[in-house]
């Protein structure tokens, strides 16, 4: 008996709830939404998981044994990174530009500091040194 009161008092609610929506002129709004497939890349391993870098052009995807860093603009695998023992789970820090890899079985935590490196094109351009020597450029952008 307490079960079927409980029951009438359930379904009043439900009839309660349903007349103020139709009447408040409330109801779920659904936004209409285009998926429009770009590309697909077959990455010849199984992915265990992805990241993306916070300008969306670089997905790392994570599988057994390898970190891969896939090219948006590029369309393709840029890098590949072998990893020392087994991970399941990448994330990405845009505060801190690190890649954060952990593994549930091992219970470890790996970070990968992500840097990007620029080809600069010198040709026709006067230079001192190797033509190839690694450069490093230090932005100081809260100089005042």
């Amino acid at each position: 008996m307490a079960a079927g009161l409980k029951k009438k008092a359930f379904m009043k609610w439900v009839l309660i709830a349903a007349a103020m929506a139709v009447f408040t002129g409330t109801s779920p709004a659904f936004a209409k939404v285009e998926l429009t497939p770009l590309t697909q890349t077959d990455l010849g391993v199984q992915p265990l998981d992805v990241a993306t870098s916070p300008d969306g052009k670089l997905v790392f995807v994570l599988t057994r044994g390898e970190l891969l860093v896939y090219s948006i603009p590029e369309n393709r695998v840029t890098n590949r990174i072998r990893l020392a023992g087994s991970f399941d789970r990448v994330t990405y820090s845009p505060q801190a530009n690190l890649l954060i890899l952990t593994s549930s079985t091992a219970r470890t935590l790996k970070t990968i500091k992500v840097e990007p490196v620029f080809s600069i094109d010198i040709s026709g351009h006067p230079f001192k040194g190797p033509a190839d020597a690694p450069v490093t450029i230090a932005l100081f952008d809260d100089y005042q």
